[in-house]
């Protein structure tokens, strides 16, 4: 049994499906935001199949965004199951939020970020409040197998968070995908801290593209997306989504060919010249993820000025 339990959000993504799955195990993938009205309609939803959060026996988390982690705390029977990443932040691990400043500061400095925006990294730490606080009980890895849900493996599917993982079914040729791929919208591949302080920083868009891909070498049927509706062309939609990413890519190169020499900063106030400042955060992750395409494909040369910015040209 598998049924989608839409639940709403503050947040401009929309709502966002949990997913509740019975087999030997009653459980739910993925939990809403801390909110009263999220957890009003997963309690609505779970009635509507003769249950309460008391009889969930496992929580199983896609990634630790609040949208999905946020009511761990509202089933007191359950395991609380997903990648080690998540744990941090249920943990409120201090060393690891505490890295977060200094993280995204010293981001601002590699991408010439002006100081005029340097209130930017106080306001990056993603909203703990609407986050759960009961730690995993499970840490899950690439390959495992869910327990009391025969056949059901995580895939390591990093890119659009540092703690994403898919829950994939070979015989039913079905992929539960969190915000692994969304049929209305693009996942953005977010850069975001390591879980590690002094680990360097995920190439978030090189990963998202091997995620992908990975889901490309399966015989998916169906895509149980954690937001919107299921998807039915998985293979085409990832190719389509392959090739856009490629093509813009490429526009970028133009632009660095034409305007020369180029910080992230610089590079990304042309891109998104209706966003940059507004949404600093997101377009800057944007700019990088290109920036780390094009550099895995030989095309640009990295070097870096007097003030620590990293300046990209073509070849």
């Amino acid at each position: 049994m598998i049924k989608k339990i839409v639940t709403p959000t503050p947040f401009a993504v929309g709502s966002v499906n949990c997913h509740l799955l019975k087999n030997d195990a009653l459980s739910i993938i993925d939990v809403g935001t801390k909110t009263d009205e999220a957890l009003e309609a997963i309690k609505a939803g779970l009635k509507e199949e003769g249950y309460t959060v008391d009889d969930i026996e496992q929580v199983i988390l896609t990634h630790h965004h609040p949208d999905h982690i946020g009511w761990t705390d509202a089933f007191p029977n359950a395991k609380i199951m997903g990648h080690v990443y998540n744990d941090a932040w249920l943990r409120r691990d201090p060393q690891f939020i505490g890295s977060h400043y200094d993280f995204y500061m010293n981001i601002l400095i590699q991408d010439g970020v002006p100081e005029k925006y340097f209130d930017w990294p106080a306001r990056m730490t993603r909203r703990p409040e609407m986050m759960g606080t009961r730690p995993l009980t499970h840490i899950l890895k690439e390959g495992d197998e869910i327990p009391g849900h025969p056949g059901l493996i995580a895939l390591e599917t990093l890119g659009h968070a540092q703690s994403h993982v898919a829950y994939w079914n070979q015989e039913k040729q079905a992929l539960f995908g969190g915000d692994l791929l969304i049929s209305h919208t693009v996942s953005n591949p977010l850069i975001e801290p390591p879980l590690h302080p002094k680990t360097p920083r995920a190439k978030s868009l090189l990963q998202y593209n091997a995620s992908l891909k990975k889901v490309l070498d399966l015989p998916v049927q169906v895509i149980y997306s954690g937001h919107g509706e299921a998807i039915y062309n998985a293979h085409e939609l990832i190719q389509a989504r392959l090739d856009k990413q490629h093509r813009r890519a490429m526009k970028v190169l133009d632009f660095i060919k034409q305007a020369g020499p180029l910080t992230v900063f610089e590079l990304s106030a042309h891109v998104f010249p209706q966003k940059y400042e507004k949404e600093l955060g997101l377009t800057l992750s944007h700019t990088i993820g290109q920036l780390d395409y094009l550099k895995s494909l030989q095309l640009i040369v990295e070097t870096s000025n007097d003030q620590g910015a990293f300046i990209y040209e073509a070849k």
